[in-house]
Parts: structure tokens; sequence; C-alpha cells
């Protein structure tokens, strides 16, 4: 009985040790990728869109009202048909 134990220790120990291992290896190569990822190949730089010399840009208030008004219609209107129960 004790030798079945102790092999069930060994066993376990070996296990844990493997994944222990496995782990740390995991963590060193995934900084590893990073590091020469971010060396190699850095992001891009964010692309500013140009203004257009001499025309200026209508408020768009107005519009983002409307769009509004037409996104609370249509979550209305979904709720009403959820809630009556027609699912098509």
């Amino acid at each position: 009985m004790s030798e079945l134990i102790t092999a069930g220790f060994n066993l376990a120990l070996y296990g844990m040790g493997f994944v222990f291992t496995f782990l740390i290896l995991l963590v060193i190569l995934t900084t590893l990728m990073s590091t020469l990822v971010q060396r190699y190949m850095p992001a891009p730089a964010p692309v500013v869109p140009r203004r257009r010399a001499g025309k200026k840009s209508a408020p768009q208030s107005s519009s983002a009202a409307t769009d509004q008004g037409k996104l609370v219609a249509v979550i209305s209107a979904a709720i009403r048909q959820h809630r009556s129960g027609s699912g098509d």
C-alpha cells in the first residue's frame, strides 16, 4: 500500500513539474514573440484625414438627431414585436 501511495505522489509531482515547466516556457516564448513583433513590425501610424481648404463642413447635429429618432423608432418596433410574441 505504501508503494502505491509513493508511486502516486511521484506521478503527481512529475505531472505538476511538467505542467509548471511548460507554462514557464509558454510565458517566455510569448514574451519573446511579442518583443520581436513590436521591434520588426511596429504598429502603423494613424492616418489623419485632411480637411479641404476653404470649405467648412456643415454641422451634422440635425442629421444626428434624425438618425437618433430613427434608431429609437426601430428599437421600439423591435421591442413591441418581441412582446407581442410573433417572432417573424
